[in-house]
């Protein structure tokens, strides 16, 4: 999968950012291989929209997912509208975080994937 990470800092021991729209740095991860590339949030400083901004921006990235702290709902709308799967209240690293939610995504995964009984 690839993953957005709302991110402190640019590297994957920094802690996840509490505030989608005002995060400093943004993680773009590859999943399997932990691979990333640092984006520098031009929006950090927003007085106000800040989080529809970076939405909007998310959406042209082509990525599956999106790993924060905390995000508002008009962010939110955005991404799940453009079928980006949204995992919010995260704390810790981004790479603690990233292999929790994938965990919970392979659980998901297997728990659909059993048959009906």
């Amino acid at each position: 999968m690839r993953l957005f990470v709302v991110s402190e800092g640019e590297s994957l021991d920094s802690y996840v950012a509490d505030d989608f729209g005002h995060a400093p740095f943004f993680l773009v991860v590859d999943s399997d291989t932990l691979d990333y590339h640092v984006v520098v949030n031009e929006h950090a400083d927003a007085p106000e929209g800040a989080g529809m901004a970076v939405a909007n921006a998310i959406v042209s990235l082509e990525v599956d997912a999106v790993i924060t702290g905390g995000i508002g709902m008009h962010g939110y709308k955005i991404l799940n509208d453009a079928g980006i799967q949204v995992s919010s209240d995260e704390e810790g690293t981004v790479e603690d975080c990233i292999r929790d939610f994938m965990r919970r995504v392979e659980h998901r995964r297997k728990f659909e994937n059993q048959p009906g009984e």
